[in-house]
């Protein structure tokens, strides 16, 4: 069945513009005050980054289903994604405060890094999840570059402390994978997702 528009279950106004992209038109479901959102992105002791990410977007995924039923809104797909950043095993969260920016950039600065987003779509009893995997080189951060970037305050609530389409990308020395993915929606294995669901996009 074709549908008209998504839910999108996400604060995030990149994945927005990324599904404007897709021309998808799309509406918020997001977390009422009482919802626990942050505490679904709890990690477990020896979780890899990608076994996390997905498991963290699957339960925000029940979340946003048991939100739209609760407030009897017209049915429509849900779309749900999360991105970890991840420095081998160890997951690079948001930061807690300049500190933790700082100690995150540096961790980064010279050296590749893998960036995991999962995006799942639930259309009626179907729930369908992909992954996307991109590896990211920073070039080494001078402690002048790094203490400007952390002032501008924008690795505040990223994921790895930064954003890729940001002017820390005059840093970046290459990318292997989804840019978009790293942005926070992988265009590719969402169109996919969407089709099955049967969302049309463009073009």
């Amino acid at each position: 069945m074709n549908t008209t528009f998504v839910y999108l279950a996400s604060q995030s106004p990149r994945r927005a513009q990324l599904l404007d992209q897709l021309g998808v038109a799309h509406r918020p479901l997001l977390p009422a005050p009482d919802e626990d959102a942050e505490a679904l992105e709890a990690e477990r002791d020896g979780e890899a980054p990608a076994d996390y990410v997905q498991r963290v977007t699957l339960a925000k995924l029940d979340a946003a289903v048991a939100r739209l039923h609760a407030r009897a809104l017209p049915p429509a797909p849900i779309l749900c994604a999360d991105t970890t950043v991840a420095l081998a095993s160890r997951i690079l969260g948001k930061p807690r405060d300049a500190d933790d920016a700082a100690a995150t950039l540096r961790a980064l600065s010279g050296g590749e890094h893998h960036v995991y987003t999962a995006v799942a779509v639930a259309h009626g009893a179907h729930r369908r999840l992909a992954l996307s995997d991109s590896v990211v080189r920073f070039a080494a951060l001078a402690e002048a570059t790094i203490a400007r970037y952390v002032a501008s305050g924008e690795p505040f609530g990223k994921a790895g402390s930064y954003a890729i389409q940001g002017p820390i990308s005059a840093w970046i020395e290459r990318v292997e994978g989804s840019y978009s993915g790293i942005m926070g929606l992988p265009l590719f294995e969402t169109r996919a997702l969407l089709a099955a669901a049967g969302v049309a996009t463009a073009p």
